[in-house]
């Protein structure tokens, strides 16, 4: 019995609509307000690109870093609530974020 039912005996005459029953393709993200904030830098000579800014569950963020790691096909890391992605990849990284449904602002040059 999914939460649907459960609420369907819970209350009876209530009638779902459409704007509830919508789908969501950012995976169980939470999808906050504030955006993101895309930084580049360079530390030991490397280019790293560090997304910082989320407010949500700690599990979630981890999740995005993998999924930003995975299609990308880079290494990187999660730490002190950032996501360190090895490699200059701004562009791709806002568009992918962009399309997940976060809003995104580019730090930096």
């Amino acid at each position: 019995m999914d939460l649907k039912d459960q609420l369907k005996n819970l209350f009876p005459e209530h009638e779902s609509t459409e704007a509830e029953d919508t789908t969501n393709d950012n995976e169980g993200l939470w999808i906050q307000d504030a955006p993101l904030l895309c930084k580049y830098e360079k530390r030991r000579g490397k280019p790293i690109t560090i997304i910082d800014g989320y407010t949500g569950a700690q599990e979630d963020f981890k999740q995005l870093a993998k999924d930003l790691k995975k299609s990308l096909g880079v290494g990187g890391s999660f730490k002190d609530d950032q996501i360190i992605i090895q490699g200059d990849y701004r562009i791709e990284i806002m568009d992918m974020l962009k399309d997940k449904g976060f809003l995104v602002k580019r730090v930096g040059g």
